[in-house]
């Protein structure tokens, strides 16, 4: 049996709440025996749903810890959450990654691009490998955008400044590395943001909620594909994370994640200032 422990800065919220099921399924389907063994939180009481650490631990069969150095030292493989609260992720990997023993980080990866510099210096002083993503990295979809010149990103969420990082994730996975500059216009209620690589090719991200995701895309021979995410992406990043547990490969360049740390910057930056933004 594969032990898991899920660090966390308060436990009862969506992620945790939905990946146990998440993990079963997968189990089901690769043959493997993953389980959620052990859970610790910097806060007790979730201020989602006032559920406590110890009846979120009841409710899914899992052993509280103490302490997080006791989880640490209990688990196989480490899963640190706090989706919403990307500033306590330093924090918590500064205790964790020093076990040596692979974790996954949830997204919002960090807060800035300096905090995510500082989360793989770690990660290289101990030795431990890692990787971070949005699950929208995962929706099948995007394979059908491979080779764009450009991209049109669409989604939605509760508030821009968290839930970008999902545009942003696939952005960066259909056009990769090298954005220069973005520029966010915020009008009836809607962020519209270009982020522009300096070779000719450029993304364009278009927040607003209840907005569903999808993308559109341009080749360079004046191809054009629209697809709408509805594949089980969640479903496929969970796989990849258990997959990466076992085989400690990373599925993909961690320079890949410290691009969406720099342009989600930027674009809150640039939100804020109404002007372009380097990155």
């Amino acid at each position: 049996m594969k032990k898991i422990g899920f660090v966390d800065y308060y436990i009862s919220e969506w992620h945790a709440n939905n990946y146990p099921e998440w993990i079963n399924e997968a189990n089901k389907a690769m043959g493997e025996d993953f389980v959620i063994a052990y859970a610790w939180a910097e806060k007790d009481v979730s201020p989602v749903d006032g559920r406590t650490t110890d009846e979120w631990c009841k409710a899914f069969g899992v052993e509280k810890c103490a302490t997080i150095e006791e989880l640490c030292e209990k688990s196989d493989y480490i899963l640190v959450l706090a989706p919403s609260d990307p500033d306590t992720h330093l924090r918590l990997a500064e205790k964790v990654l020093k076990y040596g023993k692979n974790t996954y980080i949830d997204k919002t990866f960090a807060p800035d691009y300096a905090t995510a510099k500082k989360i793989f210096d770690l990660g290289e002083k101990y030795g431990t490998k890692f990787f971070s993503t949005s699950a929208l990295r995962y929706a099948d979809e995007l394979k059908a955008h491979d080779g764009a010149k450009w991209v049109s990103v669409y989604g939605g969420g509760g508030n821009m400044e968290e839930y970008i990082i999902h545009q942003t994730e696939m952005v960066v996975k259909i056009m990769g590395t090298g954005a220069k500059r973005v520029r966010v216009d915020d009008k009836f209620n809607t962020d519209r943001i270009r982020v522009e690589y300096g070779d000719g090719r450029f993304a364009e991200m278009f927040f607003a909620q209840g907005l569903g995701f999808s993308v559109t895309s341009g080749k360079e021979s004046g191809e054009c594909v629209h697809t709408d995410v509805v594949s089980p992406y969640f479903n496929n990043l969970i796989a990849d994370i258990l997959k990466f547990y076992v085989t400690g490969e990373q599925p993909f360049d961690g320079n890949q994640t410290l691009e969406v740390m720099k342009i989600r910057e930027a674009v809150i930056k640039a939100k804020l200032s109404g002007e372009w933004a380097e990155i």
